[in-house]
C-alpha cells in the first residue's frame, strides 16, 4: 500500500488518476476548422480582404477559442502554455510561407524556359518578336564578376577579423571596426558610384589610350566593397566564438599565435565563416546597380572581365522584365530561378567543403 493511500484510506489509486484531463485532438482540429469559417464570413461577408486576411483573422480566432477550450478542460496554466506554443506554430508558418510561395513562384513560371537555348545562346540580334535567346552571356558575367569579388574580398575579410580578434587593440582597432559598421549599411549604388569616379572615369584611361571603358572587373570591385563588411563582421563573431582554452592549450604547448590561428581557431570556426562568406556571394550575385553602372550590360558574349561591356544574371532580369516583347517576361523568370540555384550549388558545395575540412 502506498503512503496516500495510508494516508486516505477512501481513495482509491487507478490510472485516469495519474492522468491529467487533455483537450482531445478532434476538439482541437474543430476549433481551427470553426475559426476559419468564422473567419472568412466576417471577412468575405463585410468585404475587409482576401484570403490572407482570412488566415490572419482566422489564427487570432483559433487562438482564443484555444484558450477558452483548453481553460475549461486543462486549467488556465495548461490552457495558457498551449495557446504559446500554438501561436510559436503559426508564427513559423507564416514565417515560412512567403519562402514557400517565392519557391513556388520562382519554379512554377521559370520553368517556361529551361531549355538548351536558353543556356548555350545570347540576346544578340534577338528581336521584339523573336522567341528564341537565353542567358548565356549573363552566367558567364555572373561567374566571372562574382569569382573575382570573392578572390579579393574573402582574404580581405577574413584577415581583417583575424586582426581585430587575435590582435587589434586601441584606437586603430575601434577605427576599423566603426568604419567596418558603417559600411554594412552603404547602399549598393553608392559603392558603384564610387567605383565609376574611381576606377571607370580615373585608372581605366590609363590602360586604354585615355578612354575611360566599363569592364566586368569594374562590377567585380564595385562587388568587392559590398562584401567586405559581411565577410569581416560574420568571419569576427565566428572567432570570437571559439573557446579561449582551445588558444590556450596551443600557446602551454609552445605554439606560436600565427600557427594557433592557422591550425585551431580558423578550423574550428570554419564552418560559420563560410556561412557568412556565402551571405556575401548571394548578395554580390543580385546586385543590379553596380553592374549597370560600371559594367554597362551587354547582349553579347563576353569571356574577358578586363575589356568592354559584360551583363549579369540580375542585370539580364532587370532589363528582361522592363522589356515590351511577351517573350521577355519568361525568360526574365527563368533567369532569376537560375540565379537562386546558382547561389543554392555554390552554398551547398561551400558547407560541404567546410564539413569535410573543420577541426574534429
Amino acid at each position: 500500500m502506498s503512503l496516500l493511500e495510508r494516508e486516505s484510506p477512501g481513495v482509491v489509486m487507478t490510472p485516469d488518476h495519474l492522468r491529467a484531463r487533455k483537450l482531445p485532438v478532434v476538439a482541437d482540429l474543430g476549433i481551427a476548422v470553426l475559426a476559419l469559417l468564422l473567419s472568412a464570413a466576417v471577412v468575405y461577408g463585410l468585404g475587409l480582404g482576401n484570403w490572407v486576411l482570412v488566415i490572419a483573422f482566422g489564427v487570432v480566432l483559433y487562438l482564443a477559442g484555444l484558450y477558452f477550450g483548453a481553460s475549461r478542460i486543462e486549467g488556465k496554466r495548461s490552457a495558457r502554455n498551449r495557446a504559446w506554443r500554438s501561436l510559436i506554430y503559426a508564427a513559423c508558418l507564416l514565417a515560412v510561407l512567403p519562402l514557400a510561395s517565392v519557391v513556388w513562384t520562382l519554379v512554377s513560371k521559370g520553368a517556361a524556359r529551361l531549355d538548351g537555348d536558353f543556356f548555350g545562346s545570347s540576346m544578340n540580334n534577338i528581336g521584339a518578336r523573336d522567341p528564341n535567346g537565353g542567358a548565356y552571356h549573363a552566367i558567364v558575367g555572373t561567374l566571372e564578376q562574382v569569382g573575382l569579388a570573392t578572390l579579393m574580398a574573402v582574404p580581405l575579410g577574413v584577415l581583417g577579423a583575424i586582426y581585430l580578434v587575435e590582435y587589434g587593440r586601441g584606437r586603430f582597432a575601434l577605427t576599423v571596426r566603426f568604419f567596418v559598421d558603417v559600411m554594412t549599411g552603404i547602399p549598393s549604388i553608392v559603392a558603384g558610384l564610387f567605383v565609376l569616379a574611381f576606377w571607370v572615369l580615373i585608372v581605366s584611361p590609363w590602360f586604354n589610350d585615355g578612354t575611360p571603358r566599363f569592364s566586368g572587373f569594374a562590377a567585380s570591385l564595385a562587388l568587392t566593397v559590398l562584401m567586405l563588411p559581411t565577410i569581416v563582421r560574420s568571419t569576427e563573431e565566428m572567432l570570437r566564438l571559439v573557446p579561449g582554452p582551445l588558444r590556450e592549450g596551443a600557446y602551454a604547448l609552445g605554439v606560436p599565435q600565427w600557427k594557433t590561428i592557422l591550425k585551431v581557431v580558423l578550423p574550428t570556426a570554419l564552418p560559420g565563416i563560410v556561412t557568412g562568406i556565402m551571405l556575401a556571394v548571394a548578395r554580390a550575385a543580385g546586385e543590379t546597380a553596380p553592374v549597370l553602372l560600371v559594367a554597362g550590360g551587354a547582349a553579347a558574349i563576353n569571356m574577358d572581365p578586363f575589356a568592354g561591356n559584360q551583363s549579369s544574371l540580375s542585370l539580364f532580369v532587370y532589363q528582361q522584365a522592363g522589356d515590351a516583347s511577351k517573350y521577355a517576361p519568361d525568360r526574365a523568370w527563368t533567369a532569376a530561378l537560375t540565379l537562386v540555384a546558382l547561389v543554392l550549388l555554390l552554398t551547398i558545395a561551400a558547407k560541404l567543403l567546410a564539413r569535410r575540412n573543420r577541426l574534429s
